[in-house]
């Protein structure tokens, strides 16, 4: 081995030993001035500087200082009311989630399902990119756990939004958080401050046929067993009920148990004048005839698609500012049901 040849190695190692040093001194130098700057209240510089600090991490792949770095940067600005450049440092926390190598390990996925919650319950609504934010949130989430996302960021967004009174946002969360008694409660009441007693069982078909057309079981029981159980405006709160819908619900969840389509098809047509209160539940019902009774499509018709327009149709209506009716005398109530509005309690 030549001389030249012996040094090579040596000389490369030196060069790249000698352009990491060099790269954790610039990146020293930036966190000592960001420090400066955010003790001077000099935000934009501050936030200039994180987002330089982002730049070279992700170009390190240090994605895991990087992600610390953003999650700590974020609840500073916002403690000093800097809540738009928050929010691009939470937009850069999500974009740093999708960068770093995926691992079957989902720990490390899932321990920042309660970080971002705290973030975007911190920003207030009418910081701009909020909304972003959430997208760009549960869009992370449905890409590392599938399906609509995971459940226990739904919840945490849901109650953000009840917190807010942002009723319609909320609902359409809590159908994704896989906690029927939860959704029950919810949807009692949201039947109580909005709806008018003729009303009172559309709240929960219209949720529990979209949650079996989610392919939800377990939380389309749980629903209908939380409201018909506590509901103060029911007439009766067990089978057989007074409110025809409530008995086909009944009927329905137990069909599809005993997967009977004969059965399936002779309720849509016992059922069929009730049905026709909502024009969505044809659609819902054709869904569950397709995935628990091996039912052929029906056409399809022109009209909304995707979740937006599953959601909405007869919810938006009812939530026009209706005033209760008189009350019925009220019934037991559920122990510890306000609790469950508690994120943090959920998650203990």
């Amino acid at each position: 081995m030549t001389t030249a040849e012996a040094e090579r190695p040596a000389s490369s190692s030196g060069s790249s030993s000698s352009t990491v040093a060099n790269g954790q001194r610039g990146v020293s130098r930036v966190l000592a001035k960001l420090s400066h700057s955010l003790a001077e209240g000099e935000y934009y510089e501050a936030h200039m500087m994180y987002r330089t600090l982002y730049f070279r991490y992700t170009a390190q792949k240090r994605f895991e200082d990087c992600l610390d770095l953003l999650y700590d940067g974020a609840q500073k600005l916002i403690e000093r009311q800097q809540e738009s450049s928050a929010a691009d440092l939470c937009l850069l926390l999500v974009d740093t989630l999708e960068k770093r190598p995926q691992t079957d390990n989902d720990t490390d996925n899932f321990q920042w399902i309660p970080r971002l919650g705290d973030l975007i319950r911190d920003l207030s609504p009418s910081t701009v990119e909020r909304e972003t934010l959430i997208h760009r949130v549960v869009k992370w989430s449905i890409g590392v756990h599938g399906h609509f996302g995971h459940p226990m960021l739904h919840k945490l967004i849901a109650n953000v939004f009840w917190t807010e009174e942002n009723i319609e946002a909320a609902r359409h969360h809590y159908l994704l958080c896989q906690d029927g008694s939860l959704c029950g409660y919810v949807l009692i009441m949201i039947s109580e401050r909005k709806g008018f007693r003729s009303e009172v069982d559309l709240f929960v078909v219209q949720v529990v046929l979209q949650q079996l057309s989610l392919e939800d079981r377990k939380s389309a029981d749980d629903t209908f067993s939380e409201y018909t159980r506590y509901h103060p405006k029911l007439l009766r709160n067990e089978f057989p009920f007074k409110e025809p819908l409530l008995n086909f619900l009944y009927f329905l969840l137990r069909l599809i148990e005993a997967k009977s389509a004969l059965g399936f098809r002779a309720l849509r047509k016992l059922y069929d004048p009730s049905l026709k209160r909502d024009v969505s539940f044809n659609k819902y019902l054709t869904k569950i005839g397709m995935i628990y009774f091996d039912e052929q499509p029906e056409p399809v018709h022109a009209g909304p698609t995707g979740l937006g327009g599953m959601f909405g149709d007869i919810f938006n209506h009812l939530m026009q500012g209706f005033e209760d009716e008189d009350e019925e005398p009220n019934r037991p109530q559920r122990q510890g049901q306000q609790q469950r509005l508690n994120a943090n309690s959920e998650l203990d």
